[in-house]
This record gives structure tokens, C-alpha cells and sequence, in this order.
């Protein structure tokens, strides 16, 4: 950032040779991920059920998935009418594990699994192509599990019809008491439709560290936006996974994960404005703050800022914009890491962090969080999002604001990852409503050659950025 004028010109001469070259390398040469060395974490426990077959089969992603003949779990059945479903015709996108069979039925049905007391990862997975012979729009059911309603009249049909996707995968986390031996997963058939039936095609239960995402008794809660009182998650509540974002990187897979089979989506379809995406993949970080496990290195290799154009950045916010379900709190994990090197010192980049139209940092300083450059850490926050009027969703803005120039060095703002969890009513329900079904005829809206143009403009300035950061 030092030497602005000359560094951009340098940047404007080099950018059109760089551009080519760089994706050229990372296509051929991808930046070693933490799915190549071992995990961070060993759960104590961890299955992955496919449900419907037999047998143990392996997944794309080289995990194995454990059928539902001989293993340590058991299945429970109203009247032992449930059956086992195969996709007719299973896309060739969709992973054959565990999405090419489903346990299906008309009557509840209950699967029991063995676990040792502690926080718990719960991961159902849906295909509503799999249901061969079956009317795909009239699965509507619930979901139950330690006495949490997790789904409710849940249709996995319209989930993945409105957001244009084949397949849909809700996670959830559960505490299971001291002296507690097994966990249940009970799905019913929703009572007032009689041609209802539920399914499901996967599970996973995979345990998490101690207070990963609850709050330890020896921490005094955190930030409750817009509220006079502290924000804590207690073990008594249920969170369901809502959005969870590596924020100006790539997508993670599960296996890229720290051990936990997490996935971290790419943010571009949240973020209003593309800003700059500068990358460190060489930085060496120092986890004094936080464990490693907490999230993959890549989150905090990558990270969305607003660039060098002070009176730009001056004049917007670097805003993202989260469809949730109202009538909820939530629990919103921010993560940081300063990476680019001139960013060292307390008041080198401080900004204004807005949640939910709420000011929630005046002073946000990444270094004075975190105790300096390349040392990841994170801000826990909750935020109520009150029923609006009778909407199902309401937007879930987060903002960030540069502070100016009396306060910092460089009027800028950084941001590395977001997590958004769900957390359960005090009736222990999560369930949110289902999207309206979308409408049987879309006509095809004209395309806007100028914001394409913008678009590809932006993410070439952006990939450049990442190549003189690098340099």
C-alpha cells in the first residue's frame, strides 16, 4: 500500500502478462491443501451412513460410507414398512455415494446410533431424484433428534428446486449429556397429508472439540447485537449450519477440512460488491489465539478487502447479503487474519464492522485482536432476527466500513470467513418454513452486456491483486 502511484502503474504495465500466466499455474500447480496431510482433529465419533445399501462403498472424495448391513448402528420401524429406493436415472453430478439409495417410508422410522457423551456434527443428506416410483413432491416430513425438532413439514424438493440445486444437505449440532449412550434420528411422515412419506439418502454424526462452537462455562458470552445483555450458546440449544463461507477463496471440500468433514463455500453469490481478493498462500501462520483446528489454512490465505482507492472505499460498504428464516437468534462467526505484509501494526487497517443494519465495532483492528501479522482469530457475535410482518426470510447484511484517516493508516477493511449458525427456540425447534415452489413458466430475461463486462473487468483487477500481492 506504500507507494501507491508507482506500484499501480507497475501493476497496469505487468497485469495483462501476469493474468494469463497466473491462472495457467494454479490449474496445473494447485496450492497444497490440508486434505493432503493429516487432520488437525480425531473425532471420537464418526459415521457415515448410506442409507438404503449394504455394505461399504467410497465416495468421489475417497471417503468410505458404511451401508446399513452389519454395522453399529440399528434401524427401527413402524410396522417395518420402510423400503429401500434406487434413482431410476442419477444425474452424473450427483455422487453415487450416498445419493444413489434411500431409506423411504409412509410411517416413522428411527435410526440409533452408539456415541460417547460431548458436542456432535449431524449431516442428513437428501436427493429427491432417488425416490424412484415415488411422487417427489409428496415428501413432506420431520426430523427429530435428542428432543430437538431439527426439520419440520420439511419438502427437500422445494429446498433444492428454489435454490436450482439436485441435492440438498442440512448440518446440525446437538450436545449429548453425560450418561447418555446413544443418539436417535426419527423421521415422520408430516400426519395431515395421508400420501406423505419421508427418506433420507446419508447421515453423518461426527463428534466436534469441546466448545468449539458453544460457549465454555469459563467464557462470559460475547456480543449480543442490539441488546443490552451478553449472547451465550448454552448446551441446551441446538444450532443448525446455515451459511459457512471462505470468504475471497476457494470452495473446501469436506476432506479438505481440519477433520471435522466441514464445507466451506465460496462467497461470490453473497458478496454485492466483487472487491479485491488478495491471497498469501506462503505465509507461515501462527495459531497462538485460537486452535488450528478451528478452521482450514486456506480460510485465512484468502480474504476479501476494498483495494487502494481511498475515496472509493470511502464512499461504499463491502457488504454481504444472507437470506435466513426469521423469528430466530443466530450466532455469526467472523473470521480474520492480516496476511499482506504491510499490515503489521495496531491502526494500519482499522474499520467499522455492521450487523443486521447494527454497528457492532467502531474500531475493528485485526492486529489488535489477534497480536499481529499472520496470526488467524476470530469474533463470535449474536444477533436476533425478528419475525418480519409474516416473511418467511429476512436479509442478513454484514458490513464493513473503513474508518478514516485520524484512526487509521489505510482506509481499507479485510475480512477472511464467515460461519452463521441457526440457534433453537426455546421449544427446541429449528425448523424453518418451506421456500415457495417456484413458478411453472420463467421467461428468460434479456442479458445485461454491461454488467457482464463489469463482471469480467472485476475479476481479472481481482485476480491481479492477488499476483501483486504475491509478488
Amino acid at each position: 500500500m506504500r507507494n501507491i502511484t508507482s506500484n499501480r502503474r507497475l501493476y497496469l504495465n505487468v497485469l495483462p502478462f501476469l493474468i494469463p500466466l497466473y491462472l495457467l499455474f494454479l490449474h496445473f500447480f494447485p496450492i497444497p491443501i490440508t486434505g493432503d496431510f493429516p487432520p488437525l482433529y480425531n473425532p471420537t465419533d464418526i459415521y457415515t451412513v448410506n442409507c438404503g445399501a449394504s455394505g461399504n462403498l467410497k465416495a468421489r472424495d475417497n471417503r468410505i460410507w458404511t451401508g446399513e448391513t452389519n454395522s453399529g448402528f440399528s434401524l427401527t420401524e413402524k410396522n417395518e414398512a420402510s423400503v429401500i429406493s434406487k434413482a431410476a436415472k442419477p444425474s452424473p453430478s450427483v455422487d453415487p455415494v450416498p445419493f444413489a439409495t434411500a431409506r423411504l417410508s409412509r410411517f416413522q422410522f428411527a435410526y440409533k446410533f452408539p456415541v460417547t457423551a460431548g458436542q456432535k456434527f449431524i449431516r442428513l443428506h437428501f436427493y429427491p431424484s432417488s425416490v424412484a416410483g415415488s411422487d417427489r413432491s409428496k415428501a413432506f416430513f420431520s426430523v427429530k433428534s435428542g428432543g430437538y425438532t431439527l426439520l419440520n413439514n420439511f419438502s427437500a424438493s422445494l429446498t433444492a428446486d428454489a435454490r436450482g440445486d439436485e441435492t440438498v444437505s442440512r448440518e446440525f449440532c446437538v450436545n449429548v449429556k453425560q450418561g447418555e449412550k446413544t443418539l436417535d434420528i426419527t423421521f415422520t411422515p408430516t400426519a395431515s397429508d395421508p400420501d406423505a412419506y419421508a427418506f433420507i439418502n446419508g447421515i453423518e454424526i461426527v463428534s466436534m472439540p469441546d466448545y468449539l462452537y458453544y460457549t465454555s462455562p469459563q467464557n462470559g458470552g460475547f456480543q449480543f447485537i442490539g441488546q443490552n445483555n451478553i449472547f451465550r450458546v448454552e448446551t441446551e440449544y441446538a444450532l443448525e449450519m446455515v451459511y459457512r463461507l471462505n470468504v475471497g477463496g476457494r470452495f473446501i471440500s469436506p476432506m479438505e477440512d481440519t477433520g471435522m468433514f466441514r464445507t466451506w463455500d465460496e462467497d461470490d453469490d453473497y458478496c454485492v460488491k466483487l472487491a479485491f481478493v488478495p491471497a498469501n498462500s506462503s505465509i507461515d501462520l501462527k495459531f497462538t489465539q485460537q486452535p488450528e483446528y478451528t478452521a482450514p489454512p486456506d480460510v485465512y490465505r484468502t480474504a476479501r478487502t476494498m483495494g487502494n482507492n481511498k475515496t472509493e472505499n470511502m464512499g461504499y460498504n463491502l457488504t454481504w447479503v444472507l437470506p435466513v428464516d426469521s423469528g430466530f437468534n443466530y450466532l455469526l462467526r467472523l473470521h480474520f487474519c492480516e496476511f499482506q505484509l504491510e499490515i503489521r501494526e495496531q491502526h494500519d487497517r482499522e474499520f467499522t464492522i455492521f450487523i443486521a443494519n447494527q454497528t457492532a465495532e467502531n474500531h475493528a483492528d485485526v492486529i489488535s485482536w489477534s497480536g499481529g501479522n499472520g496470526v488467524p482469530t476470530y469474533r463470535d457475535y449474536g444477533v436476533m432476527m425478528e419475525s418480519d410482518q409474516g416473511r418467511k426470510k429476512r436479509q442478513f447484511y454484514i458490513q464493513l466500513h473503513p474508518n478514516p484517516d485520524w484512526r487509521t493508516r489505510y482506509n481499507d477493511a479485510i475480512l477472511n470467513g464467515i460461519e452463521l449458525f441457526k440457534v433453537s427456540k426455546f421449544d427446541n425447534s429449528l425448523a424453518g418454513p418451506n421456500p415457495e415452489p417456484p413458478p411453472l413458466i420463467q421467461s428468460a430475461s434479456p442479458k445485461n452486456y454491461d454488467t457482464e463486462l463489469v463482471a469480467i473487468v472485476g475479476g481479472m483487477v481481482a485476480c491481479g491483486v492477488a499476483v501483486w500481492t504475491l509478488c
